[in-house]
This record gives C-alpha cells, structure tokens and sequence, in this order.
C-alpha cells in the first residue's frame, strides 16, 4: 500500500469498515470534520504529511477487559 496524503483518501480508508451511510447527515459532517482537522495538521507540520496504513501495527480492543462484552 502506497502512503496516503490526500485528506479524502485516509478519511475513506478509516471510515471503509464501517460501511456508513454516504447519505445520513451524520457521516457528512464527520467527513466535513475529519477534513478539516488533518488538513489544519498538515498546514501546522513542518513536513508534508502522508499515512501508511501498511506500516501500522494493528491494535488489538479486548471489550471483556473493558466490561464491555
């Protein structure tokens, strides 16, 4: 997988497992937000920044744990 800089393709890329609703006002807004948070990182940082999905380790969530079975 290649890094991902464009806002749009690592907002789709976070968001594909959730199959959302590309209609429900809900998810308009959370783009709209998402968007708007790493493209204000990106302007911030010294460097430009990409992301690549395929260098991070994945996390593992034990709900149990949490008490939340």
């Amino acid at each position: 997988m290649e890094p991902l800089n464009r806002p749009q393709a690592i907002i789709e890329f976070c968001l594909a497992p959730l199959n959302l609703d590309a209609g429900a006002d809900g998810v308009a807004e959370t783009r709209r937000r998402l968007e708007h948070v790493i493209k204000t990182f990106q302007a911030k940082a010294a460097n430009p920044v990409s992301v690549d999905f395929s260098a991070m380790p994945s996390q593992v969530i034990n709900e149990a744990a949490h008490g939340y079975e």
